[in-house]
């Protein structure tokens, strides 16, 4: 496949460059007759050395009112291909009939497009991107055909084929007449990687095409986008109609860069509008045409690569950064605004340095402030002791650092695995969110006192509620990563788009250092003597302590209750429900009954096992059907291409119920009644996505928009606007900024 690849780029110079390697059309010679009405004939002559892909055969119209039949063709000889595997070819010569209707037969002619693809066996080993050929026959034709005595017959066919007047070579000159537009200029692309694509325009001697005349896009509706071309050098030219412009003859080849949502293999329609000119003759009228391009699957990180060196086709590019200082009307906005850097312009310190503040901001977070309380407990039991405070530090840091490497890996490895996974992936899966209730609820009954994990389980350490061992601090730090997963804090964002378009080892630094923003507070506690010698000293007024922090560790079970009754329904709340009575029964009974010997341990694992017992029907509900407020409409790509192509402004909020952020955001902001009258006041609509469950739909948008994750908020405005992607956390002003009233 690579050798392929390669010759394919390689095509254009080895074509001029090996002596006896022929332009595809002389390659495979194609003749084409209308033997009687209803059905053509098609003939190729193909060169020494060259073959013929039958699978590769295809017919293509667009004209109204014809429909073309299943191409009638010989078995060919079978070979097993490094690039479309167990394949049957032809050499020589081969003969095919395809059968047409038309709906009004007085028509009196035909057109449709057949596209061959082929390659050279011998050095140089070089395989031709597909190459389209238009059949037009008119009425003419049709008479002769009628008319026609000779004939011949298709091998394992008893069709009649032709004889051979249905073309002629291509030609072209000043001195001749003025060619038809296809074969004048002829169009083909194909994917040269999976992340860009290759135009190439080929006109005969004497014709030239306009290179500012020329624009491509994708269809309406893809999950691709087109970026800046690079042009090769032209001839300057003083054109009578346009003045001094440039221009190419004979051939020009134009690589064309994409950034794709997804990294599914897919066929995209690709669209050239162009216009050329005969050298002293005529001009063409503004030609169009629309090619099937052959998208081969792409790896997560090719697909992050090209996201992040993209630049869009469009000539206006909007950018986050392009509020102006006079604009914001305070610091905190500024401040907000500045946490959405370009990830292919962080560079690897400037996405280090982003990825510690992430995780320094990710303290602040709701969902980390209750676990947090665990290690101000341990510092304070260090006293003025600075070798205590250190091992609390290193150990929690440790657990830290540990937990962010693993769940980098993971999805470093499954991304590149062609998974669509972002930051918080794992709280999509019910079970997931089902093991950690029952890990708040254990955390929080051993902080109550219910139960202790003492020495009996092989030097756990002095037990989660005391959190004065090295086990109990590095759990801690374990735990404040899980809880942290919900949460995408400033700066978060540009760190880890760039840790998922570079290597796996920057990768990992990125991860660490969101681990190690997240570690610092207590490392700076542990390591600076001046801060330590603030905390509290012990005393009895810790027990207390440790019992109220329990009842952070039950509300957020309860959270967790309700984001899987947002997954799987009120039936999976009443599971999850048993499974925790039963897990604090086991627990409670662990507490007393510890040391009555192996009856006792043993009742212990049977209430455990049935504890985890209701995760196993859990795991078989559907999710309830989606139920969307009246203010705003679901996220669907058709609609929002369809209010796009309208000139709507459209306001994406890309959210999910485990995402304590987002939560933060529509309450503070995007609930409020300030919201929606802004939105009727820049007639705008409201779209949001649930990204709650998994959702390739969505992933698809966020991974086009750069997201590792949600919350995402994009704006756009009119028909040719690419989106304006507004920071994680959200202000009034930088919502009525982004929503300009007409």
């Amino acid at each position: 496949m690579i050798r392929f690849l390669f010759a394919l780029l390689l095509l254009p110079t080895l074509a001029h460059a090996q002596d006896g390697l022929l332009p595809v059309e002389d390659a495979y010679r194609l003749k084409y007759e209308l033997v009687e009405p209803g059905k053509v004939a098609l003939h190729w002559q193909i060169a020494k050395d060259y073959y013929l892909y039958k699978g590769r055969i295809k017919l293509k119209t667009d004209q109204v009112g014809l429909t073309l039949g299943a191409i009638e063709l010989p078995a060919g000889k079978p070979k097993h291909d490094e690039f479309f595997g167990d394949v049957e070819i032809y050499h020589d010569s081969v003969d095919a009939i395809v059968p047409y209707t038309l709906d009004d037969p007085a028509t009196g002619s035909i057109r449709f497009v057949v596209t061959v693809q082929g390659c050279h066996e011998v050095d140089p080993l070089i395989c031709y991107p597909p190459h389209p050929v238009t059949v037009t026959l008119d009425g003419a034709a049709l008479a002769h055909a009628a008319s026609s005595t000779t004939a011949l017959t298709l091998p394992g066919t008893s069709a009649p084929a032709f004889n051979l007047v249905g073309s002629k070579p291509l030609g072209g000159g000043i001195d001749e007449p003025a060619l038809p537009a296809e074969q004048a200029f002829r169009f083909e692309a194909i994917a040269t990687s999976p992340t860009e694509v290759l135009a190439r325009w080929t006109m005969p001697k004497g014709y030239y095409l306009y290179r500012d005349k020329t624009v491509m896009h994708a269809a309406d509706g893809a999950d691709v986008q087109l970026g800046q071309p690079t042009w090769p050098a032209g001839v300057d030219h003083v054109d009578e109609h346009f003045g001094d412009v440039v221009v190419y003859f004979d051939q020009v080849e134009l690589p064309l860069p994409m950034r794709r949502a997804n990294g599914t293999a897919q066929s995209l329609p690709l669209t050239a509008e162009f216009q050329g000119c005969k050298e002293n003759g005529i001009c063409y009228p503004v030609m169009q045409r629309t090619v099937d391009v052959d998208l081969p699957a792409a790896t997560t990180d090719q697909l992050a690569s090209a996201a992040a060196s993209f630049v869009p086709m469009s000539a206006q590019s909007v950018s986050v950064a392009t509020a102006t200082a006079e604009s914001i009307t305070s610091a905190a906005d500024n401040a907000l605004r500045s946490t959405a850097p370009t990830p292919s312009k962080l560079g690897l310190l400037g996405a280090l340095l982003a990825a510690i503040l992430g995780g320094l901001v990710l303290n602040l977070m709701p969902c980390v402030l209750p676990v947090l309380s665990f290690k101000l407990i341990g510092l304070a039991e260090s006293g003025e002791s600075l070798k205590k405070a250190r091992s609390h530090a290193l150990w929690y840091s440790a657990g830290v650092l540990a937990s962010f490497a693993a769940i980098g890996l993971l999805v470093i490895g499954l991304r590149s695995a062609g998974q669509a996974l972002g930051w918080g992936f794992q709280l999509q899966q019910p079970l997931f969110v089902a093991l950690l209730v029952y890990l708040m609820l254990a955390v929080g009954l051993s902080l109550s006192g219910v139960f202790q994990i003492g020495g009996s389980l092989a030097g756990v350490g002095q037990g989660l509620a005391n959190r004065s061992g090295p086990a109990g601090d590095f759990f801690t730090g374990v735990l404040a990563c899980v809880v942290a997963s919900p949460c995408t804090a400033p700066f978060m964002g540009g760190a880890l788009a760039y840790a998922f378009a570079a290597s796996p080892i920057v990768a990992l630094l990125v991860f660490l250092a969101l681990g190690l923003g997240l570690a610092l507070p207590f490392l700076l506690i542990g390591f600076v003597p001046a801060l330590a010698r603030r905390l509290p000293k012990p005393g009895a007024w810790m027990d207390t302590f440790k019992q109220v922090l329990a009842f952070p560790m039950y509300l957020t079970a309860v959270w967790l209750v309700w984001v899987l009754g947002q997954q799987r329904g009120i039936d999976a709340v009443g599971l999850v429900l048993i499974g925790a009575v039963v897990l604090a029964l086991a627990l409670w009974w662990f507490g007393r009954g510890r040391n009555r010997g192996v009856a006792g341990h043993a009742l212990t694992a049977l209430l455990l096992i049935a504890a985890l017992a209701p995760l196993a029907f859990i795991s078989h509900l559907s999710a309830p059907t989606a139920v969307v407020s009246s203010d705003s409409v679901a996220y669907n790509r058709a609609t929002l291409n369809k209010l796009r192509g309208e000139g709507r402004t459209v306001f994406v909020n890309m959210t999910a119920d485990w995402c304590t952020t987002c939560k933060l955001n529509e309450r503070t902001v995007l609930g409020g009644d300030h919201f929606h009258d802004r939105l009727k006041q820049a007639n705008a609509v409201y779209m949001k996505g649930d990204w709650t469950n998994v959702d390739p739909e969505i992933t698809a948008f966020l991974d086009l928009h750069q997201a590792v994750g949600v919350p995402l908020y994009v704006v756009f405005i009119g028909k040719d606007d690419p989106g304006r992607v507004l920071p994680t956390l959200l202000t009034q002003s930088i919502v009525d900024e982004a929503l300009p009233v007409p």
